[in-house]
């Protein structure tokens, strides 16, 4: 229902679900927020009514491309948005349902077409994307085109167990206004970090809470979300961005896969590579079935090293940090910028902390809960 008036989308091809449509409404705010805000094409990769990743269209280096899977390919900006949104967090991507600022092409199109996917909104596709795209999992591909003038009512309903609720929507813009407030003795965030800054905002915004996200060059690197604890937020998203570093690692992109294992085999495999029970898991008997021959381990010291070496990563989150462990776990995985509401009684234990690793903190003021 859209309160009698006319629905602002088209099922072009497929027959969406409810938690399609879910993820395609929240999706789609999130890629036009972030084409706003920064002036670059934008994707999002939704899981579960959250986004697994999310991006704007930043050329990539040759890693990322070996990474993603798709330096076979060409990419144009929007391919390369939905490139980093899908690479970035790929086991959670498994099966998404995406978002496109823009018309799709068809090189993103393309892109798409060899990934496990349920479906994609975008303004538009050209003739020769929707001809790929249609060709989808047996021509079963839920395709859904919006009217990107859309503008919603102010006021939301929500009926649980049989009892309505109804709030304003969440209309606040995120911008760089809301980077000025900054307490800690580092007061720098350069150009490059306020717009990674900005997208972790956006993020967040769509995001289950509680929730925090972080973002290095253009692309979200690792979420946690719908946590019941601050630092489990960020545990978990530390921990996904850590993955997405070490999967850069010289080891990592040698293994001697056979040709034979599919993309999501080898991303399921990679990370058991990276993780610390890596030689239970891949025994003798079991990595013959994966690699040409055994491939030397990822000890901890080299994984600690190499993490080491992540820099300049922004983080956001969706409210204030209570205590200082956040900006502790935070710092581990090259955390050099952060965002986040303050208002907390332990604020000076957070700024406390932050100056004990020169990390620039602003204050936004706004909180982002997302249910």
């Amino acid at each position: 229902m859209n309160n009698g008036s006319e629905l602002p989308i088209e099922v072009l091809n497929g027959r969406p679900g409810y938690i399609n449509f879910l993820d395609a409404f929240n999706s789609w705010q999130l890629v036009k927020e972030l084409k706003e805000a920064t002036g670059l094409p934008a994707a999002a990769s939704f899981k579960h009514v959250s986004p697994a990743g999310a991006a704007v269209g930043l050329p990539l280096s040759d890693t990322l491309k070996k990474i993603y899977y798709v330096d076979d390919l060409e990419l144009s900006p929007l391919a390369n948005a939905y490139a980093r949104a899908r690479g970035a967090d790929r086991m959670s991507s498994y099966g998404d349902f995406v978002a496109l600022s823009d018309v799709c092409d068809v090189q993103t199109a393309k892109m798409l077409a060899r990934e496990v996917s349920d479906g994609v909104i975008a303004p538009g596709y050209t003739e020769e994307a929707l001809t790929v795209l249609k060709g989808k999992r047996k021509g079963t591909y839920n395709i859904i085109k919006i009217d990107e003038n859309y503008k919603p009512e102010l006021l939301e309903h929500k009926q649980v167990f049989g009892i309505t609720f109804e709030q304003e929507r969440n209309e606040a813009k995120i911008t760089a206004d809301l980077l000025q407030n900054r307490p800690t003795v580092n007061k720098e965030i350069p150009e490059g970090a306020a717009r990674d800054l900005l997208i972790s905002l956006i993020v967040l915004k769509y995001t289950q809470s509680n929730s925090v996200c972080y973002v290095k060059d253009g692309q979200a690197i690792g979420i946690g979300a719908g946590q019941q604890s601050r630092v489990h937020c960020t545990r978990l998203a530390g921990g996904k961005a850590d993955i997405w570093w070490l999967r850069q690692n010289p080891k990592v992109l040698a293994l001697p896969f056979k040709d034979s294992i599919r993309r999501p085999d080898r991303d399921n495999t990679i990370d058991v590579y990276i993780s610390d029970d890596y030689e239970d898991v891949l025994a003798d008997g079991v990595w013959e079935n994966f690699f040409t021959e055994k491939p030397e381990p990822l000890t901890r010291e080299e994984k600690k090293a190499w993490v080491a070496q992540l820099k300049d990563v922004a983080l956001g989150s969706d409210a204030f940090f209570p205590f200082g462990d956040n900006i502790e776990r935070a710092h581990r995985s090259g955390v050099q910028y952060i965002a986040q509401a303050g208002g907390s009684i332990r604020d000076d234990n957070v700024i406390e902390t932050c100056d004990k690793y020169g990390i620039a903190m602003a204050f936004t003021g706004l909180r982002l809960f997302h249910h």
